[in-house]
């Protein structure tokens, strides 16, 4: 009966131990797996790299947009005007979202090292005439 019981403290100590172990090691392991889905992940990279990309031209595209309907409003009769700004006030408001995007992903450290350096580091909501590449 003594030899059991020294078997069942030994298999508990060892338990223990090895949980004691996982538990003091779980940080580090965690960030190995979090840069191995990130930074060694090729689909990320890429994915990431093409997303800022989009987020810029996103900008663009709505800027652009905004321009026209202001060029527009200047000739367009009041039923149109009316129709035009509605517009434009949904087209400032999207494109404002989308420079918070830009901006916020551009913070993040894991995604950050992944935009084209001809990109901005961050968008300026009040400059209309964002570049996104040379």
């Amino acid at each position: 009966m003594g030899g059991i019981a020294a078997l069942v403290t030994v298999g508990l100590i060892i338990t223990l131990v090895i949980g004691g172990i996982s538990w003091l090691t779980a940080p580090f392991r965690g960030e190995v797996d979090e840069r191995a889905r990130t930074d060694g992940s090729g689909a990320f990279r890429i994915a990431t790299y093409e997303e800022f990309f989009g987020l810029c031209s996103t900008v663009q595209s709505k800027e652009e947009t905004i321009k026209a309907l202001e060029e527009e409003d200047k000739t367009a009769s009041e039923s149109r005007r009316a129709q035009i700004s509605v517009s434009l006030t949904a087209l400032k408001s999207s494109r404002i979202e989308a420079v918070n995007e830009y901006n916020a992903k551009a913070a993040q450290e894991h995604r950050s090292a992944f935009k084209d350096e001809d990109l901005p580091p961050r968008l300026d909501v009040n400059d209309m005439s964002t570049t996104c590449a040379p």
